[in-house]
């Protein structure tokens, strides 16, 4: 199955949703970061909600970022994400082993402990949106839940899943955001309330062969539901060679005449690829001619 998420209304435009599979651009970055599984399964959450989140957005230009900072082993997670649900993302540290969670399960609220979440959201604005929440859980969905109540104040429901094969690669991955509008009756919330307590697992359904919009249709069921949009999403990192140049370029003369009179070649790494830029002495001194 490709990567999508769908958009849609029900209740008589009352709610608002997005939902997901993911689970190749999950993989793809379990293998670009070499992650461990409970660190896999805390970056395909937040890649996840990241490409929900990025296909919120109105412009093609603007991006959402997802900051988490926390003092568990993980260190950390940031995931960007664009408005055509491209997502990209990395983890400070990757290769964390816990034991499962009493529950039995990946203990990615282990791995990230107590912390910070902050999104940022770049609208083409003077300065970019900033809303900043602390960590609920460590468990990812339930935090975005309580920024979304909390930042944008929006009654939000957040599922987020993945889940691992034996061999510790992505077997399957996605996840809903179902958002109430302001207009919302207090039925519709308390009807909603009652199936999303019921609803077992996003990995569940997927693992039984279900679609982003076979779930909708059973949370929505009798609730005139109406898909408005299907979007394609991936992992997809926009650098490139001349991207990182003007990265080098930015640091000044001083730091690129020091690499030059090292005589050595210099190697750039991008964190959320892990593609490798290389520059000879020839071409620092090209830079320096375009620093200030």
């Amino acid at each position: 199955m490709e990567d999508y998420i769908i958009r849609g209304m029900a209740a008589d435009n009352q709610v608002r949703f997005f939902a997901a599979t993911t689970k190749n651009l999950v993989e793809k970055a379990r293998q670009l970061h070499g992650t461990s599984p409970v660190v896999t399964a805390a970056l395909g959450r937040l890649l996840t909600g990241g490409a929900m989140m990025g296909s919120m957005c109105k412009n093609d230009s603007d991006l959402v970022t997802i900051q988490i900072k926390c003092d568990g082993p993980i260190g950390g997670l940031i995931v960007t994400a664009d408005a055509k649900a491209r997502v990209k993302g990395y983890v400070y540290n990757p290769v964390v082993m816990l034991p499962p969670s009493k529950a039995g399960k990946l203990d990615v609220g282990g791995a990230l402990g107590r912390g910070v979440l902050t999104v940022i959201k770049d609208l083409g604005l003077r300065e970019p949106y900033s809303g900043q929440t602390n960590l609920v859980t460590g468990e990812i969905a339930e935090d975005l839940t309580y920024y979304f109540a909390s930042s944008e104040q929006i009654p939000t429901s957040v599922a987020l899943g993945v889940l691992m094969n034996r061999e510790n690669t992505v077997r399957r991955a996605g996840g809903f955001m179902i958002q109430m509008m302001p207009y919302a009756s207090d039925e519709v919330i308390t009807a909603l309330e009652q199936r999303l307590e019921a609803f077992s697992s996003v990995t569940s359904h997927l693992d039984a062969g279900q679609t982003p919009e076979d779930m909708m249709a059973e949370i929505f069921e009798g609730m005139d539901m109406t898909i408005e949009e299907k979007i394609p999403t991936e992992f997809y990192c926009n650098c490139s060679k001349e991207r990182v140049s003007r990265a080098v370029v930015s640091i000044g003369r001083k730091d690129i005449q020091e690499m030059i009179d090292e005589g050595k070649p210099i190697e750039v790494n991008c964190h959320f690829c892990n593609s490798h830029y290389q520059f000879d002495v020839d071409e620092l001194k090209q830079l320096l001619k375009e620093a200030r």
